[in-house]
């Protein structure tokens, strides 16, 4: 179910439009993102690399960077400690070029999913003090380790975290005590007292931060120097390819990270990420946010799913383009590998729901030993779009069972885990996922316990479909559609915008694609004006909805000749189909009722 809801944010719309120079609609769209300020609907609209905020405003950051000269000049080994995800990835490759564009004297370790699992553990300290380590880099982890850093510390390391997950904390008489890890620096915007201005960033951009200042400092000149330099400008690239592979929000700085680092991987400088784009079929002139969500970032967390995440790293770190190449190619066959076992796994997860019941649970947590642990969190996201409700899939591992949890808006993951933390022998995350591991024996308690303390009301299960304008489709025209390009990118905290209108008349339609699940139509206003329209959702639960809605007959019309009958509203945006160079305008069908 979905409820639909049209934005009334309020503002004078005529007098922006003439301000900035755009449509009164795109002014309404900017006021529905909450950018309200004159200077944050101009960093909206022409936001540069300029105004990205300086990296000492985070906590720590000068510390960080002082220590690192001081190892660097000393010639102490450092470690970076990664993650195995495109955050991770990115983070690790962006502190390894930093630190070797320094001269220092650095190496990399990237866990391994299911040997190591999520973040630092005491055998990664213990075997990177083994290798003469000095110091311990963090990137895209580290703040939940406190006890592991406290071992660090106690080897006589020194231990560095750059982060952005949320701090840690244990709740008494209903005031959060916050546990920072014993680190000698530690750079996360998510802590209570760093004064940095927005906190939403991924660890590629605390990692990027760090690179700038470090850069900066060592040949003393002001950070943005170095971040209009080449080897800025390509570790932009990955920051904003972290950004969007991390589902950050694309607001505030996000929105000038992405915006410029999609510019720049045009023409990117990276031997890898050039590679991976070749072997994608990848058009590099039209890489958007989606490219990077679901074309090129999958095929780096495959490899640290399936395999290890040392892969990606060595892609994106390729001499030669020979080399490059062949890694790629071995990324998309893992990705490809991946697709075909995460099928299989919501196949079970689903019959597993409806045969069990557990579509009652508020709460699901789906319990699938025999699923790879890695493909947990893929799987829990498509559950949680099927169902809309809040979703844990647990697997069998070496020890005990993991899993990963994906959220709906209304429920905190983290801080409903933490209601029952005695549960997990490890869990950590944010407010929409979260990985976990625990024993078997708690799979069902964990369940209960969830569901007895879960506060959602029907009302949190109901989709929101939030539409910025009413709009009859007769406004939409090329001119618009280039206008609504102003708004990009588009992503997570600033979709691609809504419209609706009421009364469409689907009058003929036919089905396309190789898997048949696109529909196209040609559909009528209430002035036998005619647009069309394609949806690429649900085809099957689309016809059958028509059917139980209008007949059989008058679907078996719709793909046959013509109907009148079927008359819908539907929430929609307009698009450019581009074919043998001729552009028409088409009508992308959203939701219907």
């Amino acid at each position: 179910m979905s409820k639909w809801m049209v934005a009334a944010k309020r503002a004078d719309f005529n007098a922006i439009s003439e301000k900035y120079e755009i449509s009164p609609v795109l002014a309404r769209i900017i006021r529905n993102r909450d950018v309200v300020e004159d200077r944050d609907i101009d960093k909206f609209l022409n936001g540069t690399r300029q105004q990205l905020y300086a990296p000492t405003l985070l906590k720590d950051m000068d510390k960080a960077v002082d220590l690192l000269l001081e190892k660097t000049a000393e010639g102490k080994h450092i470690r970076i400690i990664g993650d195995y995800d495109i955050d991770g990835i990115c983070s690790t490759y962006i502190l390894y070029r930093g630190l070797m564009e320094c001269r220092a004297h650095v190496d990399t370790a990237i866990p391994h999913r299911i040997h190591d699992g999520y973040g630092l553990n005491e055998h990664l300290i213990q075997e990177a003090y083994d290798a003469g380590t000095d110091t311990v880099l963090t990137c895209d982890n580290g703040i939940a380790a406190y006890d592991q850093i406290a071992f660090a510390n106690t080897l006589g390391m020194t231990v560095i975290v750059t982060d952005h997950h949320e701090v840690p904390y244990e709740e008494k008489e209903g005031v959060r005590q916050y546990k920072v890890p014993p680190a000698k620096a530690v750079v996360d915007p998510k802590q209570e007292d760093c004064q940095y201005p927005f906190s939403e960033i991924c660890g590629a951009v605390v990692a990027y931060k760090l690179v700038l200042a470090l850069l900066g400092k060592k040949n003393n000149v002001d950070w943005k120097q170095i971040m209009e330099s080449e080897i800025g400008l390509e570790l932009l690239e990955f920051a904003a390819f972290a950004t969007i592979g991390d589902v950050m929000e694309l607001r505030d700085e996000n929105r000038i990270i992405v915006k410029s680092g999609l510019e720049l991987m045009k023409n990117t400088r990276n031997a890898g990420l050039k590679a991976l784009m070749q072997v994608t079929g990848t058009d590099s002139s039209q890489i958007k946010p989606y490219t990077i969500g679901f074309v090129l970032g999958p095929c780096l967390n495959a490899t640290g799913r399936l395999d290890t995440a040392v892969n990606a790293l060595e892609l994106f770190q390729s001499a030669s383009a020979e080399q490059a190449v062949k890694l790629a190619g071995d990324l998309k066959a893992m990705n490809d590998s991946r697709k075909e076992l995460t099928l299989k796994g919501v196949e079970e997860a689903v019959r597993q729901i409806e045969d069990k019941g557990l579509d009652k649970d508020r709460v699901l947590v789906i319990y699938l030993p025999d699923v790879h642990e890695s493909l947990a969190g893929i799987i829990a996201g498509r559950i949680r779009e099927k169902y809309y409700k809040p979703t844990f899939v647990l697997t069998k591992a070496e020890d005990g069972v993991k899993g990963s949890g994906r959220s709906i808006e209304a429920f905190h993951m983290y801080d409903e885990m933490t209601k029952c933390k005695e549960l997990f022998t490890k869990y950590g995350g944010h407010k929409l996922a979260a990985g976990l591991s625990l024993a078997e024996e708690n799979v069902d308690v964990l369940r209960r316990r969830l569901n007895e303390n879960c506060r959602l009301t029907e009302d949190d299960f109901e989709e929101k479909v939030l539409i910025d304008v009413p709009m009859p489709m007769s406004y939409a025209s090329i001119a618009f559609v280039a206008e609504l390009s102003r708004l990009e990118p588009f992503g997570n905290g600033n979709p691609k915008p809504q419209f609706a209108q009421k009364n469409v008349h689907f009058v003929k339609g036919k089905i396309l694609g190789a898997n048949r699940n696109v529909g196209k139509y040609t559909v009528e206003d209430e002035n036998q004006r005619s647009y069309e329209l394609i949806y690429f959702g649900d085809i099957e639960g689309f016809n059958a909805y028509m059917e139980q809605r209008f007949g059989k007959k008058a679907v078996n019309l719709l793909y046959q000749t013509r109907t009148d009958d079927i008359v819908l509203s539907v929430v929609y945006y307009p698009d450019i189909n581009e074919f043998r160079g001729n552009k028409t305008l088409q009508m992308v069908m959203k939701y219907y009722q």
